[in-house]
């Protein structure tokens, strides 16, 4: 059995019935079911059948691109699943990573943490291409004709206050980001020093002015 490693504790029927003890693995059966092991403390060969890790599945909704479709992943009961956490999503139509947005319980209950067993739905984003909002700023600095774009670009891309980007036709400077609830790792909700950087998959929003206008704060 794959899963079982080359040594595991468990209670020894000659020299320790109601305690485990270290035991090495000798042979597994095929298909797992029985596994022939020898107390560390004793020698004592013996079988046992490992308790195998109770599974749930569980539905988990992926946004993409403005869209979203419906996945199942398998985990174990017990484990612990938060807002922010990522991985990897594998079926028939698409394998990427996605980050939870939000976690359903019965009821419709929504947390940002919980037991696996406890959860009816998932709510993720995919992440390894994401689409950003970028708020452009005319060159003479006025808000009342700023425009919004989305550029598309891999989920770590980073962004940097003072850098200048091209996309297409579109050339900025950006001022400041703003970074999305499920990001980790970040002091502040927003950012606008120079040299302070942020993920694409991490970014709510982006605000910059055009590269030929002076430089301006967004905020």
């Amino acid at each position: 059995m794959n899963d079982i490693p080359d040594r595991v504790p468990t209670p020894c029927p000659s020299c320790s019935p109601d305690l485990e003890t270290v035991h090495e693995v000798l042979t597994t059966t095929e298909g797992g079911g029985t596994v022939t092991v020898r107390c560390s403390e004793c020698s004592h060969v013996h079988k046992i059948q490992p308790e195998r890790e109770r599974e749930v599945t569980l539905d988990v909704v992926v946004s993409q691109d403005g869209e979203s479709f419906t996945a199942n992943v398998t985990t174990p009961e017990d484990e612990t699943i938060e807002v922010g956490d990522e991985f990897i999503l594998e079926t028939e139509e698409v394998l990427s990573t996605v980050r939870v947005t939000s976690l359903e319980l019965d009821g419709q209950k929504r947390v940002d943490e919980a037991s696996a067993d406890e959860i009816e739905t998932v709510w993720t984003r995919e992440v390894d291409n994401v689409a950003v909002n970028v708020t452009v700023h005319p060159q003479d600095g006025s808000r009342n004709d700023s425009r919004s774009i989305t550029v598309h670009v891999p989920g770590d891309y980073e962004f940097e206050v003072g850098a200048t980007e091209t996309f297409g036709d579109d050339e900025f400077e950006i001022d400041a980001f703003v970074v999305r609830k499920d990001a980790s790792g970040y002091r502040r909700d927003r950012y606008e020093e120079p040299g302070d950087t942020i993920f694409a998959k991490d970014t709510k929003r982006v605000y910059a002015y055009d590269e030929q206008s002076s430089a301006w704060s967004a905020w």
